[in-house]
């Protein structure tokens, strides 16, 4: 299988993991279609993926925006024609302890972690199924194994992706698609940049490879799943932590 005839649609892919497994996919020739919600770092991340002589557009949008989703994959389409792969990587936080979190702060994270991915997997799913091929990735997070405090919604929405994972690789599977999900730990992105230097000294003697992981070493799991490599894998969960679960 080539890379350079196919394309990837990204969600939140003008930082973090999201971009990295973007820029991966891009030095191996692959087109790239991303939604995210900042119009000048959607701008900005088109005109870097361009400039590695690469097909892409970016689309600005909040993928809680359901109603716009949809319109949004017709354009992707329309603009490329078709899509391979799906990778549902955007995410927020609105962390708050249990007994202060409001119903918006719950819906809101929901909503972008878990119920935007569902109506992606199953509007692109159709596409796949037309053309009997497809790799959808999830991102999800090691929040979806462990208990965090302040984090119900969060951990919640992550392990809802771990679940519409499994159960999507049983439902497409036999069309030739396949559904994983990654489980990164604590990596050097903006999400982990302003934790407070004490917590972040502990969770570092708790990692048996004693750093934060980097977005790039997620990238290229994600590429491997999404390539040759991850044909006769489906369903499955990978935690890329250090060893912190170990």
């Amino acid at each position: 299988m080539s890379f350079k005839d196919k394309v990837a649609l990204i969600t939140g892919a003008s930082r973090g993991i999201g971009r990295a497994i973007a820029m991966e996919l891009a030095m191996l020739g692959t087109s790239i279609a991303f939604i995210s919600k900042n119009p000048a770092k959607v701008e900005e991340t088109e005109r870097t993926l361009k400039g590695l002589g690469i097909r892409a557009k970016g689309y600005a949008l909040d993928i809680s925006e359901i109603s716009q989703l949809k319109k949004t994959i017709d354009e992707v389409l329309k603009e490329f024609g078709q899509i391979d792969f799906l990778v549902n990587n955007a995410g927020k936080t609105e962390d708050r302890l249990l007994l202060r979190m409001s119903e918006a702060d719950w819906d809101s994270v929901l909503n972008t972690n878990l119920k935007a991915s569902f109506f992606l997997i199953k509007w692109v799913g159709k596409h796949f199924l037309s053309r009997g091929f497809g790799r959808i990735l999830n991102i999800s997070s090691i929040s979806a194994l462990i208990g965090i405090p302040g984090q119900a919604n969060y951990s919640a929405s992550k392990a809802g992706l771990i679940g519409l994972t499994r159960t999507v690789a049983k439902e497409l599977g036999p069309k030739g698609i396949t559904c994983n999900a990654l489980c990164p730990g604590f990596i050097e992105t903006d999400m982990t940049h302003n934790i407070p230097l004490e917590r972040k000294e502990k969770i570092l003697k708790e990692i048996p490879l004693g750093r934060f992981g980097k977005a790039e070493e997620v990238a290229k799991l994600a590429v491997f799943l999404l390539g040759p490599g991850g044909d006769y894998i489906t369903g499955q969960i990978f935690v890329i932590d250090g060893g912190l679960l170990a």
